[in-house]
């Protein structure tokens, strides 16, 4: 390793990975790597994994494969859920040098270092349960908006998830450090940041469950707002039980935190509910959206829904179609259940034929488009503050209002990571 040499990184998932591949590449970066794109050649290719998109092991495998055609003599590290759940799995495709478990991610350097190419795939791993500590990442690829990580792990162990075991307990950074971190991303121009965690409303949770620091996810919101030069926060997504009424009164009253809300449904039907084994009834959700639009009508509100779980009767599906088409949400998330191993859902019959499932999945992306046609049309004529991007396609630009509605626009250097006001 004494020479120079460079990186290339691949994300799949969610934005908490973007997080922590963000990190990564810093990390390494401080330690003379030069970062390259994924396309070109590299020294080592570092691909972050995910368990909850589908055929995680196909999309591993295949970005395997284009690196070892373009460059074969580079190291191959793959890291992520996927590396933590089936590490002797993937360490057996030709090509992988290290396989990197939810312990050991952020130790990459010093895994790096003891790697000759040619000997056989190492993996660095350790149980699940033995993962305790937490690590802060975030995201300064675009200055314009910053992917905070502040919380990791679940321990809500729903019939449907992986997550648990690929990330672990519960556990989460305090109030003090998080502040300092998005000190740093305002002293970079970071306009936007964006909480994100696993389970972001169980903040301050230590491993063991308790309140390790004696704060909650309320304190920190309230922590945030008071740290200036960030302009905007949005929560990423956060469990309708924990989504408490002072936070949603909190959020009315905030300058900094947007209106704009992702919260996972994922069935209308509480006999589905009850088999996924979430922590509320569609009683509660609908409390939680009303208030919400009682307090913020304009405020948008996504929800994840999944379709075809396991048991789903065409009555059961119809019940999640009627409440939704009902709710006032702006935008939905479908996702087509598939099996995962080792979870509950696994025991739970009948299940739901693939056609069927794929056939539940396109009725609710159109309500979803109908949703966000309204919600869009609902706020035309308006003078919305806009925060524009520095991504130009085309000569267009791109930027979110406060309550997420997508604006496109002719590309001009002096909007980009500029909040102004705009008429929809």
């Amino acid at each position: 390793m004494d020479k120079k040499r460079s990186v290339a990184f691949h994300t799949l998932g969610c934005k908490l990975n973007f997080s922590e591949t963000s990190t990564l590449s810093r990390m390494m970066e401080q330690k003379g790597f030069e970062k390259k794109e994924f396309d070109d050649i590299a020294d080592v290719y570092v691909i972050n994994t995910c368990s909850v998109t589908d055929n995680a092991d196909k999309e591993c495998r295949q970005l395997v494969r284009r690196i070892q055609r373009k460059s074969p003599e580079s190291f191959v590290v793959i890291t992520g859920c996927y590396a933590q759940l089936k590490p002797e799995e993937i360490v057996q495709i030709p090509g992988v040098d290290l396989v990197l478990g939810a312990s050991e991610k952020f130790n990459i350097m010093e895994h790096i270092a003891q790697l000759t190419k040619g000997d056989a795939g190492k993996i660095c791993s350790c149980e699940i349960e033995d993962v305790t500590g937490f690590q802060a990442s975030y995201s300064m690829n675009d200055r314009t908006r910053s992917f905070l990580k502040v919380q990791d792990g679940c321990d809500y162990n729903c019939a449907f998830c992986t997550i648990p075991m690929a990330r672990g307990k519960s556990r989460s950074d305090n109030v003090a450090n998080v502040v300092r971190n998005a000190q740093v991303l305002a002293a970079d121009g970071v306009k936007e940041i964006v909480l994100t965690g696993v389970n972001l409303g169980d903040f301050g949770r230590g491993p063991n469950g308790d309140y390790k620091y004696e704060e909650d996810f309320f304190d920190l919101i309230q922590a945030l707002d008071e740290v200036n030069g960030i302009e905007r926060y949005r929560i990423s997504s956060i469990e309708p039980n924990l989504l408490t009424p002072e936070i949603v009164a909190w959020v009315a009253k905030s300058k900094k935190f947007m209106p704009h809300f992702h919260i996972p449904l994922q069935s209308g039907s509480n006999d589905i509910l009850k088999l996924m084994r979430r922590r509320y009834q569609k009683e509660l959700y609908q409390e939680r959206v009303t208030l919400i639009k009682n307090l913020m009508p304009h405020c948008s509100i996504g929800v994840d829904v999944i379709v075809g779980f396991p048991g789903e009767s065409d009555t059961q599906f119809q019940e999640t179609f009627q409440f939704l088409h009902e709710l006032d949400v702006s935008y939905l998330h479908v996702f087509t259940y598939s099996e995962r191993p080792d979870t509950k859902a696994l025991e739970i019959k009948p299940i739901v034929p693939i056609h069927i499932r794929n056939a539940r999945n396109k009725i609710l992306r159109n309500l979803s488009y109908q949703k966000l046609q309204y919600f869009t049309a609902q706020h035309s004529g308006e003078n919305r503050k806009v925060l524009f991007e520095n991504f130009e396609k085309n000569g267009m630009m791109e930027g979110y209002t406060d309550n997420y509605i997508r604006i496109s626009a002719s590309y001009k250097n002096e909007l980009v990571n500029q909040v102004v006001d705009w008429t929809l």
